[in-house]
Parts: C-alpha cells; structure tokens; sequence
C-alpha cells in the first residue's frame, strides 16, 4: 500500500490545502446525566457528533491539518458546532450558514449502542445540512486536501446531498485520495433503506479507501465474510473491513491481506470508536506507515474513543501510539488500555518493553 501524495483539483490552489478535508453533517448532541430511557432522564449535557467532524477533530488533535466542509443553521447551536470543532484546530471557515434550516440536534441514552435498551432521538429532518448540494458547497475548498473522507450518512440525508457525494466519488484526474466510510443506517434513508445498500455499494466503489464493518456488510450486502467484501468491491485501492472487537483486516492493491486484532480496553461508552478508527487509520496513512501499523494506530484512536463518555477523545501522543504500535504482536495481543490512558501513560512502553510492561506502564489502575 501506497501512501497519499499532495494531490489537488486544478483550481484549488486559492484555497490552502490541507491533509484532510472531511464533509458531513454536524450536529448538537445531547448526553445523559444518567443512565436509563430517556423518558426517565432529567438533564442532558451538551456536545458535538458528527462522523466525519469527529474525524476530522481526531485528525487536527493528533497534529494533522484538517478541514470540515458542512452547513449549520444560523443559529446557536450552530455557533456552537463551529465554535467547538474550531477548537480543536479544525477549520471550519468553508462551513454554510443556512439563514432558512436549523442546526440538527440528537439525544442519546447512556447504554451501549448494541443494545435494545439504546435509545437515540434525532431531530435532524430539514436540517440545514441536509439541504447541501453541489451548487452551494465550496467544492474547491472541498478538493483542496490530500485525502477527502466521506461517509454513508451524508448520502441519506436527501437527493442533493445524495448527488452531491457522487459527485466527490466520481473517478477523475486530479481528484484527492477518497476515504470513504460505508455507515449504514437504514434508518435514514427516505424509502426506508430500501434502496441504501445498492447506493452505498456503487458509491464505494468510487472511492480509493473504505472503511466497512462486517456487520454492516451482512446486514447492507448480505456477504458473509471480508473476503466476500472484497469480491464485492475490488475497486477501491484499500478495503479495510472491521470485526468489532476482534479486530480489522485491511486489503490492498496487490491482493495482500493484513489481520490485526483489536486492543483489550474496559470501554466506557461504545460510541465514537468508528470515527476515531478511521482518523487513525488515515493518520497512519499519511505517514506512509506500513499497513500493519496503520491498523494498530487505528485499534488505539478507537481506544481512546471507548474509554470516555462522549464520542471525541484526546488521542494518544503521537510518539507513544508509535511505540505501542511498534509491540511485537505477543506483546499487542496482551495489552490492556483503561480510562485515561492517553493523558497519564508515560513514555515507557518500548518494542522491548513486553506486554507486561507496556501493561504497567499505559493502564490506568
């Protein structure tokens, strides 16, 4: 596998480019000050959500330049979103501001999203990102980065943003590397996901790297393993097909195939850890880091993700998460990461270091 090279639209070059451009609907997210339905729930904390912002908030935490391209009302909590997404050094100076839609808003229960007890109420109909299409998003902001990072959500959204995102996966000269990440969410689309999964395949195929799990392959698909994903969608230079919380297997061009299996983490909140995987994965992919690492980095941004409460978490430093990567695999295989980890590890965990003490020296007690 190759790594991504400063590839740019022709007329970009007004816009200042940057490693990752990401275009999605934000929105203001509403958490639980306790568990139980939400009809038992008396207040709610505000925060952010959002696949790809998340992402790109990941990418400009662990010191990459990043752009997020959307639209939010022209109201508070869309203030808010640039406000706070801006905060951690994303820019978001191509974002709309729709004076006729509102910003969407959701609020969640506290219980993992695998369970039947998991509750999410979006208020994200007529939204004003949903109302994005190629005549009034900044497409040249759009193209100018090394790799544009899209996902599933977006197309569900309405017609115009479904046709906005063939747009970016069109193959063309000159076009950044497209990171696609499949997310499907039959709940969003307007036929009741009827038709999302035709439409979520052709548009992977488009892209240059996808990001899949292998339930949402079954469910969208109905393939059975990740091989059948990659007979499904042979296009795309890297296929990296997720399995929960065994780990993740990645294809690339020439037909190699790479395991890695997930990291052990007591998981706080099972939320973020998608996005967060795919911030590492595309960090490690901008480096030009061997595809074994590339995975690891992305199992250690999702670690981070499980082991808070909200969807975004600070990433490990960048020198730690390469030592970690760098474990021999009897050594990753035994690593266990706790709450925490990312702001009190020190720098003690070596590739010579052994599990146990690369344990000692990450988890939080």
């Amino acid at each position: 596998m190759t790594a991504t090279g400063p590839r740019t639209a022709p007329d970009a070059d007004a816009v200042e480019t940057v490693d990752v451009v990401a275009l999605g609907e934000s929105m203001v997210t509403f958490l639980p000050s306790r568990p139980g339905p939400l009809a038992d729930v008396p207040s709610f904390e505000r925060a952010i959500g959002g696949a790809e912002s998340n992402t790109a908030c990941v990418l400009a935490a662990a010191g990459h330049s990043a752009r997020w391209v959307g639209a939010v009302g022209r109201d508070g909590f869309g203030d808010h979103l640039l406000r706070t997404i801006g905060e951690y050094g994303v820019d978001v100076s191509s974002v709309r501001r729709d004076p006729h839609r509102p910003t969407g808003v959701y609020f969640r229960t506290a219980g993992d999203r695998a369970t039947d007890a998991h509750e999410v109420a979006y208020y994200r109909a007529g939204s004003a990102a949903s109302a994005m299409t190629t005549a009034n998003v900044d497409l040249e902001a759009v193209h100018a980065g090394r790799v544009l990072h899209l996902s599933g959500i977006t197309a569900a959204l309405s017609a115009g943003c479904l046709d906005l995102v063939r747009e970016l996966t069109a193959r063309r000269p000159g076009r950044p590397l497209v990171s696609f990440d499949v997310n499907h969410r039959p709940g969003l689309w307007r036929d009741g996901g009827a038709h999302g999964p035709e439409v979520l395949l052709e548009l992977a195929r488009g892209a240059d790297l996808v990001l899949v799990g292998d339930d949402e392959a079954r469910e969208a698909w109905g393939l059975a393993d990740a091989a059948a994903v990659r007979e499904a969608l042979p296009e795309p230079e890297i296929l990296v097909v997720k399995h929960g919380g065994r780990g993740a297997t990645a294809y690339g061009p020439d037909g190699a195939q790479t395991f890695v299996p997930s990291l052990g983490v007591d998981v706080v909140a099972a939320v973020g850890a998608g996005d967060a995987f795919a911030a590492g994965f595309l960090s490690a992919t901008l480096r030009a880091l061997p595809v074994r690492d590339r995975l690891r980095h992305g199992h250690l941004m999702a670690a981070a993700a499980l082991t808070v409460p909200g969807d975004l978490a600070a990433p490990p430093a960048r020198d730690l998460a390469d030592r970690l990567a760098a474990l021999d695999d009897t050594a990753w295989g035994r690593l266990r990461l706790g709450p925490g980890w990312t702001e009190t590890a020190t720098a003690g965990a070596h590739t010579d270091a052994g599990a146990d003490r690369a344990e000692e020296e990450v988890r939080t007690p």
